[in-house]
């Protein structure tokens, strides 16, 4: 665990939010995961998150409000302040769906059929 919180953000500078971090960190698989959200946080809290990273991952794709509305149940307003992540935060849906799409890119590569000479 560091000793020194890392953040953007000067309102999160605090040792419970870096030691969280630090916790989450140390999961190994999403099993792992789903046991330590699940006993973090409440049914709405995981549903709230999960939302929000789906519609980021909506928006960094180009589409419309109208079709994340349907596609989500997400409010316009949360779209607009998950918008506003995506364009004005610390880069860290990007950092995510960059690190997810590499890992998808190398698992459909070794799935492909090779080509034997």
């Amino acid at each position: 665990m560091s000793d020194t919180p890392i953040f953007m953000n000067p309102k999160l500078k605090e040792y419970h939010v870096d030691y969280l971090f630090d916790a989450i960190l140390e999961l190994r698989t999403k099993e792992e995961c789903a046991k330590f959200f699940e006993d973090l946080c409440t049914v709405q809290e995981l549903k709230a998150m999960s939302q929000r990273i789906q519609v980021a991952k909506m928006l960094s794709e180009n589409r419309i409000y109208s079709d994340i509305v349907q596609q989500t149940g997400a409010s316009t307003a949360t779209i607009s302040r998950v918008n506003r992540s995506l364009q004005y935060g610390s880069d860290g849906y990007d950092i995510v769906f960059e690190r997810l799409n590499e890992k998808a890119k190398a698992a459909q590569a070794s799935a492909e059929p090779k080509d034997e000479p």
